[in-house]
């Protein structure tokens, strides 16, 4: 049977994404009817009920999912639809509590119009008590408005949808999680309800391990452990790991929320000196041997403020020292380690290849990445021979944008090996901060071409 999906009119690009998604993760056989980033009503087929409410119930950016009985241009269309396809359903509420709700997206009714809309459906001939609260069913008229349609006078929506309430998404979670009342943020923490999305996006769910090698405050691995995941992470900076006061530490996030049994343990290093396990990249692997993690989850720096930074020695042979001499004092508390810097376009090449490394098989990885609005300036979406993309999800601001970008760990044996020797192929050039990462050069020159 066809259900209509009502999202939030947000985050367009991300919504279809996360829906799928949730299929995966649900075993949900879905096909997408009808869908338009310009309408949040999108109509999917589905096989029950159950498998609908079961798809949505953790959806960050689907408001509700209803079963679909008819839809047309106008409500003489939904009105023939309903008579033409649903009369073998009437009786099955013919006596049970209802309520009938009107949801005119970008557009208004009267309440003399709203009853009369409503009183149109007495065909369908439901003789239980009008309930307003906790009915035991609700059925809802959808009308999809043009914009603007108030002030312009317009009298009629282009589109009209009727179905039957099954079930609300998880909209209330960010609020939950919201960024201003946990005791622990930095001015890079992504907020609550797209950190939840990149989750759903990289099918965070119990028994998986989920690692981000940028961790901060712990923004994707609090998502992740809420959908039940074992979450790890690594930061650079090791006062994100360390905190700064008794309470105001990553762990101490972790407790805020009730989330100790998702959280596996952070610890301090970079993507480039990481202690992690990598499994070689091989053609006859066996998808589990070597590789750990289920998903990778991580808004890498963009370099804006400073240069990128790497542990290591920018010229080693001008200072033998310094390597000889970290290694006697690293366990000082006052130890601050030596950096080097390093290449944006590197970095999410890295991003790629350990992820290419570590995850099992169909695992995914999910990581933001900014670039310029500006087609000549726009940095493509990186590649992978390891990885399928999934999704490119764009959040846009003024001249610049970022990117969520998911992609899928393909089986060795479905690897082109010739794609592989291309890769090693490239190299990364330059010294200064600016060369190194073209985003950075073009966010200081107003993306000026």
């Amino acid at each position: 049977m066809d259900y209509l999906i009502r999202f939030s009119q947000s985050h367009e690009t991300f919504r279809l994404p996360e829906i799928q998604a949730l299929a995966v993760i649900e075993g949900i056989d879905l096909k997408v009817i009808s869908y338009s980033l310009e309408s949040p009503f999108c109509i999917v087929h589905l096989p029950s009920a159950t498998a609908a409410r079961r798809l949505i119930q953790r959806s960050i950016l689907a408001m509700s999912v209803h079963e679909l009985w008819g839809a047309g241009a106008d409500l003489a269309a939904v009105h023939a639809a309903v008579c033409a396809t649903t009369p073998h359903l009437w009786a099955d509420y013919a006596t049970c509590s209802f309520k009938f709700t009107l949801d005119s997206y970008q557009g208004s009714r009267s309440a003399a119009d709203k009853i009369r809309l409503i009183n149109a459906f007495s065909y369908l001939g439901f003789a239980g008590p009008i309930q307003m609260r906790n009915p035991d069913e609700e059925f809802v008229l959808f009308e999809d408005w043009p914009l603007n349609s108030t002030p312009l006078g317009i009298a009629d929506p282009t589109y009209c949808y009727f179905g039957r309430f099954l079930g609300a998404g998880a909209r209330d979670l960010p609020k939950r999680l919201d960024l201003k009342k946990r005791r622990y943020i930095s001015t890079t923490s992504m907020d609550a309800e797209l950190a939840l999305v990149t989750a759903n996006l990289a099918l965070a769910a119990p028994g998986k391990i989920v690692y981000d090698p940028f961790v901060g405050t712990g923004s994707f691995p609090i998502a992740c452990a809420q959908f039940g995941a074992v979450t790890f992470g690594s930061d650079i900076d090791g006062r994100s790991i360390r905190g700064d006061e008794k309470k105001k530490t990553l762990r101490g996030n972790f407790e805020q929320y009730g989330l100790l049994a998702g959280l596996g343990g952070m610890f301090t290093a970079d993507l480039t000196n990481s202690p992690i396990r990598r499994a070689p990249l091989r053609h006859d692997g066996d998808g589990a041997t070597g590789r750990i993690f289920d998903a990778i989850v991580c808004d890498p720096p963009y370099g804006v403020r400073e240069g990128l930074r790497v542990l290591g020695v920018r010229d080693p042979e001008k200072s033998p020292w310094i390597i000889p001499k970290g290694k006697e004092m690293y366990k000082d508390p006052d130890f601050v380690p030596p950096r080097k810097p390093y290449s944006f376009l590197a970095m999410l090449d890295d991003i790629l290849h350990f992820a290419a490394q570590t995850l099992v098989d169909n695992g995914r990885v999910s990581f933001w990445m900014p670039t310029a609005n500006d087609e000549e300036q726009e940095i493509p979406v990186p590649a992978h021979p390891y990885l399928e993309t999934v999704s490119v999800c764009t959040q846009v601001f003024n001249k610049w944008s970022r990117r969520l970008i998911t992609y899928r760990r393909i089986p060795d044996n479905e690897v082109d090996p010739e794609a592989m020797k291309s890769r090693e192929e490239t190299i990364y050039v330059g010294k200064s901060a600016d060369e190194l990462n073209p985003f950075r050069k073009a966010y200081f020159n107003k993306f000026e071409n």
